[in-house]
């Protein structure tokens, strides 16, 4: 890993050719069922649902906030699917879809990715679907968490967050030194997330 935004996938991402049946059999079937679990709207040309629409002509801001959509980290089962199809459409809207969030949120996310899905080490991630700091970064880019400025960002964080052990290598290469446990990676990503939250105040 010698990059430290996360880029859109390479050649190297593409599944063989005997996973590649299975691999639009399965995204297919995804999108099936995240088609029929999208908003519905009191119109097509409406974006916002009716009981968005109802609350705001009551004038309930409480309500409408209520409604709003809840940040969450992205589904364990998606660790299974290519990286190259974190960025499907349908994927996107359920998660992230280009939705604005702080430094400080990718960072606490990036940490909730290495959790759910695990934690890798000497690769953006494993066969299994396991990711390091750099892949699990990744997968929220993929799926319209936040954009490249919010990586980069984050990116300048975890590396001052180092800077402060007295570690100048670069924060990827760190997360592939022998040795390095996940407890040690969780814990620098928090310390990165807890200094980005406390800048933006």
């Amino acid at each position: 890993m010698t990059a430290q935004t996360p880029t859109a996938p390479t050649a190297s991402a593409v599944p063989a050719p005997e996973y590649a049946d299975e691999a639009a059999l399965l995204i297919r079937e995804i999108e099936q069922y995240l088609t029929a679990r999208v908003r519905t709207t009191a119109h097509p040309l409406v974006t916002k649902t009716t009981a968005e629409l109802i609350a705001e002509a009551l004038g309930t801001p409480a309500l409408a906030a209520v409604l709003a959509p809840v940040l969450a980290p992205p589904a364990r089962a998606l660790r299974l699917l290519p990286d190259w199809a974190l960025a499907f459409p349908l994927l996107r809207q359920l998660h992230g879809a280009g939705r604005h969030i702080s430094v400080a949120e990718h960072l606490e996310l990036t940490a909730l990715v290495i959790e759910r899905y695990g934690w890798h080490s000497g690769a953006l991630r494993s066969t299994s679907g396991r990711r390091c700091i750099l892949g699990a970064q990744a997968v929220l880019f993929r799926l319209g968490y936040g954009d490249e400025t919010t990586a980069r960002a984050a990116g300048h964080h975890l590396q001052a967050a180092l800077a402060d052990r007295g570690i100048s290598e670069p924060y990827h290469r760190w997360n592939d030194a022998t040795g390095r446990t996940r407890t040690e990676v969780l814990a620098l990503i928090r310390t990165a997330a807890t200094t980005a939250r406390r800048e933006s105040r």
